[in-house]
């Protein structure tokens, strides 16, 4: 079986244990590799160990946020304003009968 190139953001299926991982980390000049498994767990692979793994590249899963608490509200941009659905609502443009606070 060849060995694979360990690529930043490649997902990668364990043909012996069956597990997810995804390369997070590349150091070329340690020759380390940081992967993050399916289930949230961190670990390092120096090359050689590597070479030695039975590998499979794969598309990422589908569900591959799950692990890490993710959900849709969290792929908006922070840096991005965000505006709630009622302020363009014209209702928000009619002054109150009276002023909460203030007395007459």
């Amino acid at each position: 079986m060849k060995m694979l190139s360990p690529t930043v953001g490649g997902w990668y299926k364990d043909l012996e244990t069956h597990e997810l991982f995804e390369v997070v980390a590349w150091d070329s000049a340690t020759l380390s590799i940081e992967a993050q498994f399916f289930d949230g767990e961190v670990t390092e692979y120096d090359l050689d160990t590597w070479r030695q793994l039975k590998l499979r590249e794969i598309e990422p899963p589908e569900d591959w946020r799950s692990p890490f608490e993710l959900d849709d509200e969290d792929r908006l941009d922070p840096d991005l304003p965000h505006q709630p659905l009622e302020w363009n609502s014209p209702v928000n443009t009619i002054e109150p009968d009276a002023m909460y606070g203030v007395e007459d």
